[in-house]
């Protein structure tokens, strides 16, 4: 009688993810402005988000009923955190903020991304076209600027993913969600993980 066969399948190397965090640290502790990180640090993003094989799968899960925001990374004086967020078909946030700077890349799928303005009542309306951001695109959010907005998945069928680095722990973060009329409600995310990805599993130092 033959043995049964064991089935090994092969972890995911995430040797792209810890580059892009040991690379994005490194221009932090240059001491580089919003502008720079958004340069650089837009181009580490884009060159992580160029190729999709390295999210391990416990961190591209969605969920049936709400978009999914798993840690993948925070640096140990929270001035940056990298998060993963999963949107199931047709799922979106609602109007909200985020009040740090950020930067998003598309890592499959894609999305739409409305964003808003305040009137001189204080109400909200819409600022500019939905914009589309497909996979590879990298998009700035600028707390000075526009940083209301609503953000969907693009497709009605399938799982889009989008790998977002924040200013600060985002899960940690008291930011707001809006109603049409202005009417801010606060909330922080949190992370709908409990345990992060080995980074340095495999690593040898000579």
């Amino acid at each position: 009688m033959n043995a049964p066969v064991s089935l090994v399948v092969p972890k995911l190397d995430v040797t792209p993810l810890r580059r892009f965090v040991t690379g994005f640290a490194a221009i932090l502790d240059s001491g580089a402005g919003q502008p720079a990180i958004f340069e650089h640090g837009g181009n580490l993003l884009a060159r992580l988000v160029s190729q999709d094989d390295w999210l391990p799968d416990e961190f591209a899960h969605p969920h049936p009923e709400r978009y999914q925001q798993y840690l993948l990374h925070c640096d140990s004086s929270e001035r940056f955190s990298v998060v993963s967020f999963v949107w199931g078909p047709g799922q979106a946030t609602p109007i909200h903020d985020h009040r740090v700077w950020g930067l998003v890349g598309v890592l499959r799928g894609a999305e739409k991304v409305q964003s808003y303005r305040r009137r001189s009542d204080g109400s909200l309306v819409q600022q500019g076209a939905t914009a589309d951001l497909l996979a590879g695109d990298v998009d700035p959010i600028d707390p000075q600027a526009a940083d209301i907005h609503r953000v969907a998945n693009a497709f009605a069928d399938r799982t889009s993913i989008s790998i977002h680095v924040y200013g600060a722990n985002i899960g940690a973060v008291e930011r707001a969600t809006y109603r049409d009329n202005g009417e801010e409600r606060p909330f922080i995310s949190g992370y709908a993980n409990e345990v992060l990805p080995n980074l340095w599993n495999g690593v040898i130092r000579a």
